[in-house]
């Protein structure tokens, strides 16, 4: 039988908000892959939790050539414990190839939840929650930045992003530029740790804070694009396009749905234009 492989979150600043099943897969695991295995060192002795298997490293460098042999001891039946440095494997970290591979050779795989600081960030932002997107870290060279940003810019859902603390106010230029100064966002710092803050105002307002500076992880949301209010048409021009229309060959009736289904407006407000004008013309 071939073995699991198991997607564990960790704490994104608090040892104390890490998910109880965490300790028990820790223990029981066959082998542990984590990014930083100081790291993991570090949280197991938090949890006063030893390693029941082998520890091997998973980071960024080695994510290629560690994969299949991982995959190999999953198909031995291992159960394989992956840990980031902090919140869930794959989501801007290491585990997406694992996962993929897994998936290909029919292998389990399951998840034990944890913090994350997507929906944490989102949750404390007062932005509108409904619907989001992530999209993770900008590109670093600040041409390929504006151009990923111009992609987003009429994006209505609430967009999330990391960003490094010593790019932060470059971005947030970045983002008042593309975005417009006045759209809402909020910077969340050092999440769920002794230092937490949240920052909320409009993107140029943002801006001119972080120049002075910031420190700690970073997570940016920012409200999405507006929506496109009716299209604002006078009275004169509702009528010159039933008559467009008309003159196209459609029959009154259809030619005023149509317009104002284009305009956004009532059937009836064009239909009142269209009166109101043969009033005026006799």
């Amino acid at each position: 039988m071939t073995g699991t492989l198991v997607l564990a979150g960790t704490p994104i600043g608090d040892v104390a908000d890490a998910p109880p099943r965490l300790s028990k897969e820790l223990a029981d695991a066959d082998v542990i892959a984590a990014e930083d295995t100081r790291r993991l060192r570090r949280l197991t002795q938090a949890l006063g939790v030893s390693p029941g298997g082998r520890v091997v490293s998973y980071f960024e460098g080695n994510e290629s050539a560690r994969t299949p042999e991982l995959v190999e001891e999953l198909r031995a039946g291992a159960r394989v414990l992956l840990v980031t440095d902090a919140g869930m494997p794959s989501v801007s970290d290491p585990g997406y190839r694992l996962v993929a591979a897994a998936v290909e050779h029919d292998i389990k795989v399951t998840a034990v939840p944890g913090p994350s600081a997507v929906l944490t960030a989102l949750a404390l932002s007062g932005l509108p929650v409904d619907r989001f997107c992530f999209e993770g870290f900008l590109p670093r060279k600040a041409g390929e930045r504006l151009s990923r940003l111009r992609e987003n810019a009429g994006e209505r859902r609430t967009l999330v992003y990391f960003e490094a603390p010593h790019r932060l106010d470059d971005t947030l230029a970045a983002m008042a530029e593309v975005f417009g100064g006045d759209r809402r966002a909020a910077v969340c710092r050092e999440l769920t740790k002794t230092y937490e803050e949240v920052k909320r105002g409009p993107l140029a307002e943002l801006a001119a804070w972080a120049a002075e500076g910031v420190r700690g992880e970073i997570t940016v949301v920012v409200e999405g694009a507006p929506e496109t209010g009716p299209e604002e048409l006078d009275a004169e021009e509702l009528v010159r396009r039933v008559r467009i229309r008309e003159e196209a060959g459609e029959r009154r009736k259809e030619a005023i749905a149509a317009v104002a289904a284009e305009a956004g407006l009532p059937k009836r407000v064009v239909f009142d234009a269209v009166v109101a004008s043969k009033r005026t013309t006799g």
